[in-house]
């Protein structure tokens, strides 16, 4: 099951990389949301192995009030990226490799007010995958936008382990009185992990986002990508089809609901 005992790293213009310690909170920061339309894009970009990577984030870092990636490195691309967009991004690394952390990020225009970061080892590989909760303010709201950004276990035998990790973040979400986007590489290619995904977010009242033209990474034929959400309107959903990751980038805009 994920501890709490993790940390977050975060990145921030051209300052030096600041460490965020558990129950780090900040009580006045300025919205993130209002009113208006908002877009989230949510992508497993691969540990950035392929070039065109950033460009892709380029394109969309002045469309999108968060971006969510997973098997995100603080490579120095990556990093400049966040520096010249001047944005704000919170990082659970799971692992780290000659001074290069990975794992998911969360990209914003505005700092957190709370975070609650996870980490859980795969049960065969033994290699971490992490998990972070994000809440944000909500303009003229006392109510805040909560945010899960997971990428889940791959391989284990049976659910229990999957079902424990994705149990802790909805514990997490079931306690949150307001919007909720809950989005990442869930890792749901076989029936029994499909099925036990479903029941839950079903269990907390969240719903999935459907694509029309739906070309999610798949494995054995299931979709590996998702996004739900709690207490907001779902105004759009597209897939950007790339050949920058091995999987295709979610793009979603929502509104208050």
């Amino acid at each position: 099951m994920f501890k709490h005992r993790d940390y977050t790293l975060r990145y921030q213009g051209k300052s030096d990389v600041e460490l965020i310690l558990p129950n780090h909170k900040i009580m006045h920061n300025e919205p993130l949301i209002g009113q208006q339309p908002f877009s989230v894009l949510v992508w497993n970009i691969f540990k950035q192995k392929r070039a065109d990577c950033i460009n892709i984030l380029e394109q969309y870092a002045h469309q999108t009030k968060l971006i969510l990636l997973q098997e995100a490195q603080t490579t120095s691309q990556l990093l400049n990226f966040i520096a010249e967009n001047n944005k704000i991004a919170d990082h659970v690394p799971a692992y780290s490799l000659n001074d290069i952390y990975a794992g998911v990020m969360t990209i914003t225009d505005t700092t957190p007010t709370q975070i609650l970061s996870f980490r859980e080892r795969e049960p065969f590989i033994r290699v971490p995958k992490s998990a972070l909760i994000t809440l944000y303010p909500i303009k003229n709201s006392t109510q805040q936008l909560l945010v899960a950004n997971i990428h889940a276990i791959n391989f284990s035998l049976g659910v229990k382990v999957y079902r424990q990790q994705i149990y802790m973040l909805l514990n997490y979400i079931e306690q949150h009185q307001g919007p909720v986007i809950l989005a990442g590489d869930f890792n749901a290619w076989s029936r029994q992990r499909l099925s036990l995904l479903y029941h839950l977010i079903r269990s907390i009242n969240l719903k999935p986002v459907n694509f029309s033209n739906d070309i999610r990474k798949t494995f054995l034929g299931r979709p590996l990508d998702f996004v739900f959400y709690r207490g907001l309107k779902l105004n759009a959903a597209n897939i950007v089809n790339t050949a920058a990751s091995d999987h295709n980038p979610l793009f979603v805009k929502f509104k208050l609901d």
